[in-house]
């Protein structure tokens, strides 16, 4: 059995110390990259809120003028009287 001295323990920990750094470096490489997604994904979710918003919008206005046209088209007799 070989003997466990001071030197390859200090070699072992050394390697060991190595490795951690990069995993360390990796997750703060994928805490940004989380953060990035996180951001973007803010600002899609208010983009489709917004967007949500413009489509509300357009029906309210469709259903206002819906309601013009209808009496306009009762003002000028234009109504099918069948059509009921």
């Amino acid at each position: 059995m070989t003997a466990v001295s001071n030197e390859l323990i200090y070699e072992v920990l050394k390697a060991v110390q190595g490795r951690l750094a990069n995993i360390e470096a990796k997750l703060v490489d994928h805490d940004n990259r989380f953060l990035s997604l996180s951001s973007q994904l803010r600002g899609l979710h208010a983009q489709s809120d917004a967007l949500h918003q413009d489509v509300t919008n357009i029906y309210q206005r469709l259903g206002q003028m819906d309601q013009r046209i209808a009496r306009i088209e009762n003002r000028l007799n234009l109504v099918d009287e069948t059509a009921g």
